[in-house]
């Protein structure tokens, strides 16, 4: 009898420190220290300085009041006595800056399940009286929540009915192997991203990009494929981000910046904005296929596969649309109709949760169906990151963070009057940011903090802007950064198992490089490109 020997590499750490997702200990305890480090030692000279500034550029204050230390004790209804100073209002800021930065560790390292995190920044905001109950139930409650929670209920509606099917093979019927989808389907979605709801088209992608990753991986006899599940769905992630800089239409990052532009009285128009910013578009997407193509792409094992066949495979039988899938596709289209011309008055989460409603009513789907597809956890985690976001621009974090970046970069590039040095440190700051902020509250906190370093570096003031809402779309390393990643990662499951085919890490791992590629490729594109073809009014 003879035996097999194999060669099984021994993990560099012993299982008992890495543990496994959702229940690693000892990096736990080590990230509890650190925050628990962070909450003794006393805040920074320069936080409790910004916390006694009169208006200071970029805070977000309370009406009525002209510092952070009023308009946070007028947040709490402290009154008289019970009002605190500027120390005490830093050392609140400097517990929300501890409670980013524990979380976001927590959430990349997943030392313990996402849900729990999640639940644990409304936890530190009570027990250290950061914000008041009633307000942390409006931060986790935020339009942008309900809209997330809406349209995955939406999305396992399409699913659950096979309407997934028809519009994939809309969509993905000309797109034959794998190369194509990189190069033909990224750079359509990060067009259509320029001027629809992102967040709407990772949606109602993801079922369809599901079922092409279940078929490929049946085809190449495995599975699982990790580099397939990267390349399909970090990439989709990615290549919708990206289409922020198109237009002013993308949403409230853009919104905040034209508003921005009226306070210098320096308006753009619709035209205006998409001429300085729609040709970014398709180049970044360009560069996303090559990214996604060379990291994980070539390294798929069914690289023949041919997804429009699977597109039409899926269809051959299909029947005629009836029954709850023609509901499904009648809701679907109101659903775009309510994004499109109702979304100011009502809110995305509004009209989102709306047509849920209604397909609950005609029964398309049931509320077990929605609570078995709906992963709540991942609802929770972009509200815990709406309620961090919130208390750090209360409390002056936020500002003081960006003020922090940008004063570093001085002392790393001290030639901060050059434009081109600006710009760069403009994109960097924001970049950085926004992968732990929603992209409207990195401009609304960042943008008046650079804004007027148009003026001392002698460059247009829509330059510096333009580069803040752009780079404010690449929120590709976190999955709190964005709802695109949110969906991605909640709707990427196993079929069978319900285990994430993504994970946080796959997040980090892929998309800290990004960032940087997207930062490089807009700066260079941007300044030393095609903005030098463009006129730039006068003021």
């Amino acid at each position: 009898m003879s035996s097999v020997v194999t060669n099984v590499k021994k993990p560099i750490l012993p299982a008992w420190v890495t543990g496994e997702p959702g229940r690693r200990p000892v990096i736990f305890v080590i990230l509890l220290l650190l925050f628990v480090v962070m909450i003794v030692i006393p805040p920074p000279a320069s936080m409790v300085e910004l916390m006694e500034q009169e208006n200071p550029m970029g805070a977000v204050l309370e009406k009525g009041t002209t510092s952070i230390v009023e308009s946070y004790n007028k947040v709490m209804k402290y009154e008289g006595e019970n009002k605190l100073d500027a120390v005490h209002v830093a050392g609140k800021a400097k517990i929300a800056v501890a409670l980013l930065l524990f979380c976001a560790l927590l959430w990349g390292t997943e030392s313990i399940p996402l849900g729990a995190t999640d639940i644990l920044a409304g936890v530190v905001c009570y027990l250290f009286s950061l914000f008041p109950l009633a307000k942390i139930s409006q931060a986790y409650m935020k339009d942008a929540v309900l809209f997330i929670a809406g349209v995955l209920c939406i999305a396992a509606g399409v699913s659950m009915t096979g309407l997934d099917k028809r519009i994939g093979f809309l969509l993905l019927g000309k797109v034959k192997g794998m190369k194509s989808f990189a190069f033909v389907f990224f750079l359509l979605l990060a067009v259509l991203a320029a001027f629809f709801s992102e967040h709407a088209l990772v949606a109602l992608m993801m079922p369809i990009l599901m079922l092409v990753y279940t078929q490929a991986c049946k085809k190449a006899g495995v599975r699982h494929d990790k580099h397939l599940g990267v390349f399909l769905f970090l990439g989709i992630c990615f290549a919708a981000n990206i289409g922020g800089s198109g237009s002013p239409a993308v949403g409230g990052r853009s919104a905040i910046m034209v508003g921005y532009f009226q306070d210098y009285n320096m308006p753009i128009s619709f035209g205006e904005w998409m001429m300085y910013g729609f040709p970014l578009v398709p180049i970044l997407a360009i560069t996303t296929a090559i990214y996604m193509w060379f990291t994980a792409g070539r390294k798929v094992l069914a690289k023949d596969f041919n997804i429009s066949a699977t597109m039409k495979e899926n269809i051959k039988d299909i029947g005629p649309l009836k029954g709850k899938e023609l509901i499904m596709a009648i809701l679907f289209l109101m659903q775009v109709v309510l994004w499109i011309f109702f979304s100011g008055p009502l809110g995305l989460g509004g009209t989102t949760i709306t047509v849920v409603f209604i397909m609950l009513v005609f029964g398309v789907v049931t509320w077990k169906d929605l609570q078995h597809k709906v992963a709540i956890d991942v609802v929770l985690l972009y509200a815990a990151a709406c309620l961090i976001g919130t208390v750090l621009n209360a409390t002056g974090g936020a500002l003081w963070m960006a003020n922090q970046l940008l004063e570093g970069l001085k002392v790393i590039m001290p030639n901060m009057a050059d434009g081109g040095i600006v710009l760069f440190a403009v994109s960097l700051i924001t970049g950085v940011i926004t992968n732990f902020m929603s992209d409207g509250a990195t401009v609304g906190a960042v943008g008046p903090v650079v804004l007027p370093m148009a003026e001392m570096s002698g460059i247009h003031l829509w330059k510096v802007g333009l580069a803040c809402s752009f780079t404010s779309s690449f929120a590709h390393a976190m999955i709190c950064g964005t709802v695109n990643n949110a969906i991605a990662y909640s709707m990427a499951r196993d079929p069978e198992t319900g285990e994430h085919i993504i994970t946080v890490g796959d997040f980090l791992k892929y998309g800290v490089p990004f960032v940087v590629i997207c930062i490089l490729v807009t700066f260079v594109t941007c300044f030393f490109g095609y903005w030098n073809l463009l006129p730039w009014p006068s003021y």
